[in-house]
C-alpha cells in the first residue's frame, strides 16, 4: 500500500471534472443579447440554449455546494514541494475559483429577478417569480445580466489559467500536480 498520497480521492476528482465540464458547458451555451431579446418579447423556454444554460448553472451551484461539503470531510488532499509563491499563487487562483463558482449562479439568480424572467429548466420546469429576488432592494445595485456576463467570462479566463498552469507542471516541472487530479494507473 502507498502511503504517499500522490492523488485525490475518487470523489473529489469526478467533482472537479464534473464541474469544469459543465462550467465550460454553461458558458457555451450562455446566450449572447438575451436581455435584448427579451425585452423584444422572446419566451426563454422556446430556445434550447437558454434552457440548457439554466439548468447547467443550477447544476454547477449544486456541485460546488457539494463540493465545499465534501471539502470539509475528505481524505488530506497531495502536497507538493514547490517554491512559496507558487503555493501562494495555486491557493489564490483555487480561492478565486471557488468565490466565482458561488458568485456566478447568485448573479444569475439576481439577474433573473432583474430582468423579469423566469427560470426554465430541462423537463419543462418553469418557475416565473424567485421569491429571493422579488422586490429585493439588491436588484437596483447593478445590471445583474451584465455582472453575470462579466464574471462567467472571469470564471473562464480564470479556469484556463489554471489548465495552463496544471499542464505546465505536468510538462516542464514534472512534479505529479496535474497527474494528482487524474486516476491513478492501475
Amino acid at each position: 500500500m502507498n502511503t504517499t498520497n500522490t492523488h485525490y480521492d475518487p470523489l473529489s476528482r469526478a467533482l472537479h471534472w464534473l464541474t469544469a465540464i459543465a462550467v465550460i458547458a454553461a458558458f457555451v451555451l450562455g446566450p449572447e443579447h438575451f436581455g435584448r431579446e427579451l425585452r423584444q418579447g422572446l419566451d426563454p423556454a422556446t430556445r434550447w440554449d437558454i434552457v440548457a444554460h439554466e439548468s447547467l448553472g443550477l447544476l454547477v451551484a449544486a456541485l460546488t455546494l457539494l463540493r465545499l461539503l465534501w471539502l470539509t470531510v475528505r481524505p488530506a488532499a497531495p502536497r507538493f514541494d514547490m517554491p512559496a509563491w507558487m503555493h501562494l499563487s495555486a491557493k489564490a487562483t483555487h480561492g478565486m475559483l471557488w468565490l466565482l463558482l458561488l458568485v456566478v449562479p447568485v448573479s444569475a439568480m439576481l439577474a433573473l429577478g432583474t430582468e423579469g424572467h423566469p427560470l426554465t429548466l430541462l423537463g419543462g420546469i418553469r418557475v416565473n417569480e424567485l421569491p429571493i429576488n422579488a422586490n429585493s432592494s439588491l436588484a437596483s445595485l447593478a445590471d445583474w445580466g451584465d455582472v453575470h456576463g462579466l464574471l462567467g467570462d472571469m470564471i473562464l479566463w480564470l479556469s484556463g489559467i489554471h489548465a495552463v498552469a496544471a499542464i505546465v507542471h505536468h510538462v516542464a516541472l514534472k512534479d505529479g500536480v496535474l497527474r494528482a487530479m487524474l486516476p491513478p494507473p492501475r
